[in-house]
Order: C-alpha cells, then sequence, then structure tokens
C-alpha cells in the first residue's frame, strides 16, 4: 500500500507550477509514495484591494502568503506545504519545520519589465507593491513615479501600458522564468546594486516535525543552496524584519567554497541606504547571517527600520 502525503501550496499559476517543479525529480527517488495536492487562499490571494501587504498581513494574523498554509499543516489537513521561500517568516509556526531548501535555485535577480533604468523617462511611473523594490528603485532613480501594484505575475505585466500607463514594473526574475513570461524588453538588475528579497528564487519545503513526511522527504535538498539562504533569513531575523521592510539579502557560495553575504537596507525614500558584506564557511550560515546584520546595524539600519516601522 502506497504511503500518502497531501501537499499544500497557493491557487496560482507560479504556485502550482513551483509544485511541479519540486515534485518532478522525487518521482523516481520516491516511487511508493502517492503525492495529492491541494490549493490553499491566502489572506493576500483573497484580498486584492487592500493595497500593501503589511496591511494584509495584520488583517490576515500573520504573514499575507503563509499563514492559512501553516495553519492547515499544523492542523493535519495537509503534510507538506510548498512555499516561495521569500514569503515566509523567519519564525515557522511551532511543531513544524523547512526541510533542506531544494536545488537548483531560480534566478535570485528582480527585473525591471518594460523598459531598462536609463530609457525611462524622468518621472516615469514604475509599478511595484514591494517596499524593499520601491526603496531601492528611489535609490537609483529619485525622479521616479513608483505606483504600488499587486497581483500575480501576468496581471501585474499587463499593467505595463495598460489604463494606468505604467512604463515598467518589477518582478522576480524566477517567476517570470518558471513561467516563460520574460518580456522581450526588460533589464535584468544587478543584485550587487539592487540585491533582492531573502530567499527569493527557492522553494521552501515545510513539514510537520518528526511526521511521516518528514522522514520520507529526508535527505532531500541541496545543502549549498540551504546554506545560502539560511544566510540571509538569519540577517533578516536579526534584523527583526519580514517582507514589509526594505531589506535586501544575496548569499552565494563562491568558487573557493566560501559562503558569501551581501546585503543592502534603504529608507523607503531612498535617500538613505546602509550596505555590507561578509565571507564564511558554508556548514555556519546563520553565523554569517548574524555578523553581516551586525554590520549593517552598526551603520544605522535600526534607525532606517524604526522609521519605517512607526504607526
Amino acid at each position: 500500500m502506497s504511503d500518502v502525503v497531501r501537499i499544500g501550496s497557493r491557487a496560482s499559476k507560479l504556485a502550482r507550477t513551483q509544485v511541479t517543479e519540486w515534485l518532478t525529480p522525487l518521482a523516481d527517488r520516491l516511487p511508493e509514495v502517492r503525492f495529492k495536492r491541494e490549493i490553499i487562499l491566502e489572506g493576500g490571494d483573497q484580498d486584492r484591494v487592500t493595497p500593501t501587504l503589511a496591511e494584509v498581513a495584520k488583517t490576515a494574523g500573520g504573514s499575507a502568503f503563509s499563514t492559512n498554509q501553516e495553519a492547515a499543516l499544523v492542523s493535519e489537513r495537509v503534510d507538506v506545504i510548498v512555499h516561495s521561500l521569500k514569503d515566509l517568516p523567519t519564525a515557522v509556526y511551532e511543531g513544524t519545520t523547512l526541510l533542506t531548501t531544494p536545488g537548483p535555485r531560480e534566478d535570485v535577480r528582480d527585473v525591471l519589465c518594460g523598459a531598462t533604468l536609463d530609457e525611462l523617462p524622468h518621472g516615469a511611473r514604475v509599478g511595484t507593491g514591494a517596499p524593499r523594490r520601491v526603496a531601492q528603485l528611489l535609490a537609483l532613480r529619485p525622479d521616479l513615479d513608483v505606483v504600488p501594484i499587486r497581483g500575480n505575475v501576468p496581471g501585474r505585466l499587463a499593467r505595463i501600458k495598460g489604463r494606468d500607463r505604467l512604463h515598467a514594473v518589477v518582478l522576480a526574475a524566477a517567476g517570470l522564468n518558471r513561467l516563460g513570461l520574460t518580456p522581450e524588453v526588460h533589464q535584468v538588475l544587478d543584485p550587487a546594486v539592487f540585491p533582492p528579497s531573502p530567499g527569493q528564487g527557492a522553494l521552501g519545503i515545510q513539514v510537520r516535525t518528526d511526521s511521516l513526511a518528514a522522514r520520507l522527504l529526508a535527505g532531500t535538498g541541496d545543502h549549498e543552496v540551504d546554506a545560502c539562504v539560511r544566510a540571509e533569513r538569519a540577517l533578516l531575523a536579526e534584523l527583526h524584519g519580514g517582507c514589509s521592510v526594505p531589506v535586501g539579502a544575496w548569499g552565494r557560495v563562491g568558487p573557493d567554497g566560501s559562503l558569501h553575504l551581501s546585503a543592502a537596507v534603504t529608507s523607503l525614500d531612498g535617500v538613505m541606504q546602509v550596505t555590507a558584506a561578509g565571507s564564511g564557511p558554508v556548514d555556519d550560515p546563520e553565523k554569517l547571517g548574524v555578523s553581516v546584520a551586525t554590520d549593517l546595524l552598526a551603520q544605522g539600519a535600526a534607525g532606517i527600520l524604526k522609521a519605517i516601522r512607526k504607526p
């Protein structure tokens, strides 16, 4: 008799594509397991009116894109959740754990869709709902009129030259690549100057600790990818940040085998930005994340984040 593992994810085409991406290499490895999928709607999926995800998260009682899925996991409605890791808070529900992050990781970078930064006219209207992207765009081009937008990838792309008359929108390369929707006119933004959200491009596989699913899936994942995202998430946790604060972090393993991490904290108007970088052993990513976060705090990141968090 086959073991059954129930997989929960959000309803979007991107979320379903991510489940397929994760499941495909497991088919040969776990032929005795039957995987069943279940759709779970999140606050950010149901509320398309509230302008910011921070406000949606308050209403949802946690995260705009993970609260209901984690609740379904804890209540044993499902056995595994496949997240976009950048949407998952650094502190997961008690009694659950993240498996070793799957690899390979998709492209971590952001993409300006519809134009390049140099081509955008003065005062151009650029759409994005992420505080980090707003802040980093204004740090590079303070003249831009950044317009808050939300929705799935196709919907945000459609806002270019639509009724909103946007010149461009900023999206994650990972989502564009997974859906095959990268537009002809675009610019991939250099992560050295436009560091992505911690965990961007990576999948987060969450299970109940000591569950059947945890035992069946033990040993899956990519340890180098895992080290990178653990360093990024440790930095974010040390800064007491989440998806509603402008923190960018980019972890990668260099040719020398060391783990490298660079990060930036930027004020929402783009005027102030502090950056830091460091390296360390792959087997201690959290130490590196805390070290780089400490450097950011010493340079004034705490003041930037405090101003953003004021009610």
